[in-house]
């Protein structure tokens, strides 16, 4: 009768272990499931920074190019009051052309 028992309890407990590691293989399922739908997340975030960056380096070359351009006619840049140690609020208008 006690080996009966015995058995019952050795039954019990390999199905309640069996549910349990069932329970824990899901788990870890969901769980690599869900990093890699945050590792595809983060590799379109990072594709559109990396195109974003492109863009803002095209922009910022072309910016140089039309500063650098605009340096060459910009008559404050050529204007003698610029050098001035006491800087005064009309010293930009009057190195404007007139």
């Amino acid at each position: 009768f006690q080996s009966h028992e015995e058995d019952d309890r050795k039954v019990r407990r390999r199905e309640k272990n069996r549910v349990a590691a069932q329970r824990s293989r899901k788990k870890q399922t969901q769980k690599a499931d869900k990093l890699h739908e945050e590792y595809e997340c983060l590799e379109q975030e990072n594709t559109s920074l990396k195109r974003e960056i492109g863009k803002l380096t095209d922009e910022m070359k072309h910016l140089s190019e039309v500063l650098k351009d605009h340096e060459k006619i910009c008559p404050l840049l050529h204007c003698t009051m610029n050098f001035v140690a006491i800087p005064r609020p009309d010293a930009l208008t009057s190195c404007l052309p007139r």
